[in-house]
This record gives C-alpha cells, sequence and structure tokens, in this order.
C-alpha cells in the first residue's frame, strides 16, 4: 500500500477478528500511545482492548473498567485500561486524573472516549467500532489524529494499512 488513507474501514467477521486487530495494534504500540475507543455497547470495544493487551504481553483476564472507571495492567508496556460510560462530560473525565495515563510511559485505552473527546491530545489513534447487518459482525473504522508523517498516531495507522494484506479482504 504506497499512500496511507485517512481512514482505515475493517470488518471484522466475529470477535476473534477483532480481537487479533488488537493484538496486532498491542504489538507495535509504543510508550505514549493514546487510543481512543467509541461506539455503542456491545461493539467489541473491551474485545479489542483484549486484544491490545494480548499484544503487549499483559497476561490474564481483562475486563471493561465500567464501575471502577481505571485499571492497569503489566506488560512489557503498563496498559492503562479507562472506561468513561459512567463519566458526564469532558471535566469530570480530567477529574479523574487523567493526565498520568494520557502523558506517561505506558499505553493508554480509553473507552467511550467520545463522552470526553475535548480533553485528548491531537496525536491519538480513534478507533470506531460498531455493529455491521450481520449480528456478530462489526464496522471498525481507524484514524489518525495528527495527520502529519512523523506523528505516532499515523505511524500506527500506516502499519495498520501495510498488515492490510495480513487481515484479508476485511479492510478497505
Amino acid at each position: 500500500m504506497s499512500a496511507t488513507p485517512a481512514t482505515l474501514h475493517i470488518k471484522s467477521p466475529g470477535p476473534d477478528f477483532t480481537n487479533s486487530l488488537g493484538r496486532t495494534i498491542g504489538e507495535h504500540a509504543l510508550a505514549g500511545d493514546v487510543l481512543l475507543l467509541t461506539g455503542p455497547l456491545g461493539a467489541g470495544k473491551t474485545c479489542l482492548t483484549q486484544g491490545i493487551a494480548l499484544g503487549l504481553g499483559v497476561e490474564g483476564y481483562v475486563r471493561s473498567p465500567t464501575f471502577v472507571l481505571m485499571t492497569r495492567h503489566q506488560g512489557r508496556l503498563t496498559l492503562h485500561h479507562v472506561d468513561l460510560y459512567r463519566v458526564e462530560g469532558a471535566a469530570e473525565a480530567w477529574d479523574l486524573g487523567l493526565d498520568e495515563q494520557l502523558f506517561g510511559e505506558g499505553v493508554c485505552v480509553i473507552e467511550w472516549a467520545d463522552r470526553a473527546a475535548e480533553i485528548f491530545p491531537e496525536d491519538c489513534l480513534w478507533i470506531d467500532l460498531d455493529y455491521d447487518e450481520k449480528e456478530d459482525q462489526r464496522v471498525i473504522n481507524v484514524e489518525a489524529g495528527d495527520i502529519s508523517n512523523d506523528s505516532r498516531s499515523r505511524k500506527l495507522l500506516t502499519l495498520l494499512a501495510e498488515k492490510a494484506e495480513t487481515f484479508g479482504d476485511q479492510v478497505k
């Protein structure tokens, strides 16, 4: 693939594929990466995060921190897993002390990121998961928040675009 698309459109045939996509992201994630997940309940945000955790070498089961809001998991990098489902807006999200997670040395994955979109750094990877026509399938759209060539989110998007052949005809 010669040029990186502005948005990568991926069709996931099921949870195993979504988990595998997350694993690919986790294997290539670097300290300071911020991954912002959006989509309706049950669309696969936690499934993708579980794959990211596997790619980071996190042992054990990763569940959505809906009621505790944040959890940390240790792998080759610390995974900061945040869930903003119960948060009412940007001010409340910022009051959680997200600066350590957003600007720290680990990888930060935030579910329901659209509830506080204005507090996140520009250089982040937005991943929107949604239902497809078939019950088990999902549509996953990946977009770099900063499209400059040297941004970390652009590099992750480019990597996923380059790995498109391993995902078969699921990527457009």
